[in-house]
């Protein structure tokens, strides 16, 4: 009954977090499922119709399970094509870090950008503190955005790249900020980058996920506008297979890297059973992708996203993600009502 519910209840359109907190641990009840459906080949007498009902449900739940997280296992077709680009010219790399607040381990992340390199680096939930530890690194990338808050949504963008129209947005919520601007690349193609942190679905938070999906269908309808390259990164508080994530997909046309590759879960660091996805990375056509890699462990609850793009629009022409019907227009309409935003709350970044 357990696993028929957890996997029923995600089905309806209920916005409370009790039913959309159901969308992250798929992995977990499909194992869970998967155990259970042996007990019952093993143990349980399939002559008898309840036997056979319990196998018959559990069998379903399996499957609905499994067609959700499929997509983020390397037995599907990759939706970005890999590269073997070399042309530093042409790359960009990224560092997605939630850093926890409440964590001092700042020289672990400071070790890591420096052995990695990034291009850019946005971390999450910086504060003052926080800040103030990662001066080193505002000299190394001297082009930053910067909005330390104490609220656990702070954000600082550092940048070895030149930075252009640098805006901080607070879209849905008056203490939840996005960052948006323009990056150069190397070869001086020019990227609008946004960089996100809606706040959850949770009982210390918000209570239904109203605020987190128009936040993220706002960002999407404004993306779907332009014909620019563009980068999505943050931590969206949202797994990679729940309804809310592909309806972005759908809307904004980006891809993920992640499809056909693997789940990336970055979230929770310290449980390893209880882990999904939960910092992301969406691109345009524009991007093959050269490689994407979990970081280790800095102290946080989060590890860390590296991404690593390579800027090729004649070959990423071929590459397609979820197409939108009407349907998925109509919902994504709903959301933004519901709040009473539209796209127009997402700075226009202009070359």
């Amino acid at each position: 009954m357990f696993i028929v519910l957890t996997t029923a209840l995600p089905l309806l359109k209920i916005n409370h977090w009790v039913i959309r907190g159901l969308d992250f641990p798929r992995f977990q009840i499909a194992v869970l499922a998967c155990a259970v459906a042996l007990f019952h080949l093993i143990f349980t007498d399939l002559d008898q119709w309840l036997g056979q009902l319990n196998l018959l449900a559990t069998l379903i739940s399996l499957s609905v399970q499994l067609w959700w997280i499929i997509p983020y296992t390397p037995i599907w077709p990759a939706e970005v094509k890999s590269t073997n680009e070399s042309n530093i010219q042409n790359q960009l790399s990224i560092m997605t870090a939630n850093v926890l607040q409440t964590n001092h381990n700042t020289e672990a992340l400071i070790q890591l950008v420096r052995t990695r390199k990034p291009d850019i680096l946005v971390t999450l939930e910086t504060n003052r503190w926080w800040q103030d530890q990662l001066a080193p690194i505002a000299i190394e990338m001297p082009h930053t955005i910067k909005c330390p808050l104490e609220n656990l949504y702070g954000m600082h963008v550092y940048s070895r790249l030149p930075l252009a129209q640098e805006q901080i947005s607070f879209l849905v919520e008056k203490d939840v900020p996005s960052m948006h601007c323009i990056v150069e690349l190397r070869n001086g193609a020019n990227v609008n980058m946004h960089f996100v942190h809606p706040a959850p679905p949770s009982p210390t938070e918000n209570e239904e996920s109203t605020e987190r999906d128009a936040e993220l269908i706002t960002i999407a309808k404004s993306v779907a506008t332009t014909k620019e390259p563009v980068i999505v990164t943050g931590d969206l508080n949202d797994v990679a297979w729940s309804f809310t994530t592909r309806l972005f997909r759908k809307i904004s046309g980006l891809l993920d890297p992640r499809v056909g590759r693997g789940m990336y879960n970055t979230f929770h660091a310290d449980y390893s059973f209880l882990r999904w996805p939960l910092d992301h990375l969406f691109h345009s056509e524009h991007f093959c992708l050269k490689h994407i890699e979990r970081l280790p462990h800095i102290g946080s609850d989060h590890f860390s996203l590296f991404t690593v793009l390579s800027f090729e629009p004649n070959k990423g022409k071929e590459q397609e993600g979820l197409q939108p019907d009407k349907n998925d227009k109509k919902e994504a309409e709903i959301i933004s009502e519901q709040v009473g935003v539209g796209q127009t709350g997402v700075p226009t970044l202009n070359e």
